[in-house]
């Protein structure tokens, strides 16, 4: 029986994938502790620059959360059965990690779209930095039309993602939209032919990871934190990350390998 989340890495680059392709890559309790323990581990993991993130086969991405399993236990209605549900219910940083919301996650994060994002799909997509849609993605958050609410993230992060009366519409119809109609909106960065979702996503986490990852991550982190603050204090913090990315081995390296025409070896240091 195949694990219903598989982590690998592959240089610099790791690799996320939501394995329920039977259920639309559907979220169980095991499936977000075992991405949420894979987040942590990108985190931390000092040769890992970039990750992707997507959905196996070729209908989704990710439906949402599990309606059998995921969220009934989230609403109280089913009693814990095993590990994955007690951790679900005791452990925050499981929800965090795994929605990348309110998570301390500054690599970068790519998301390729190859189906269905919608749900607690479309929300975790909000938490990814870059992403990319096959053709025949789409994107909804039909949570009201349901009687409930998006509750990972998306209240708070989608109208500071898109305009306003966009993200309300979205919101309050439930609506799903084409992958075209992302890429207008700016949802989403570009869409490309299914075929090509992959290979694209991965060209551009080996972009990023051949620049300087402590340049990076402190441009992530400093975007984050300014998120929402005075300019003041958004300066404050680029000020902060200019004095630590300036002080770093890379910071020389980079000028001095562009000086003897050779590329940079960086070492996030």
């Amino acid at each position: 029986m195949s694990l219903p989340f598989v982590y690998e890495k592959k240089g610099h680059i790791a690799y996320f994938t939501l394995n329920r392709p039977h259920a639309h890559n559907a979220l169980t309790p095991e499936l977000v502790c075992r991405l949420a323990d894979a987040v942590e581990d990108y985190a931390s993991d000092p040769q890992l620059r970039a990750a992707i993130i997507t959905g196996a086969g070729s209908k989704a991405f990710c439906a949402g959360g599990d309606l059998g399993s995921m969220i009934p236990l989230l609403a109280g209605n089913r009693a814990p059965q095993d590990e994955w549900d007690r951790r679900v219910l005791a452990e925050p940083k499981v929800m965090a990690a795994s929605s990348l919301r309110d998570y301390p996650l500054y690599k970068p994060v790519i998301a390729a779209v190859n189906g269905y994002c919608l749900a607690a799909g479309a929300e975790l997509l909000l938490g990814t930095d870059i992403r990319i849609a096959a053709q025949h993605a789409s994107f909804g958050y039909p949570e009201a039309k349901r009687a409930i609410i998006p509750f990972a993230g998306s209240l708070a992060r989608l109208p500071r993602q898109i305009p306003h009366a966009l993200a309300m519409e979205l919101l309050l119809t439930g609506d799903a939209i084409s992958a075209d109609q992302a890429c207008r909106i700016g949802l989403v960065n570009r869409v490309v032919p299914a075929e090509s979702l992959l290979a694209e996503a991965e060209a551009v986490a080996h972009r990023i990871a051949e620049n300087g990852p402590l340049a990076v991550q402190r441009i992530k982190e400093t975007v984050m934190r300014s998120s929402g603050t005075p300019l003041s204090e958004g300066y404050a913090l680029e000020d902060e990350a200019r004095r630590a990315v300036l002080a770093s081995d890379d910071a020389k390296e980079g000028p001095l390998a562009f000086m003897q025409k050779r590329a940079p070896q960086y070492t996030g240091r």
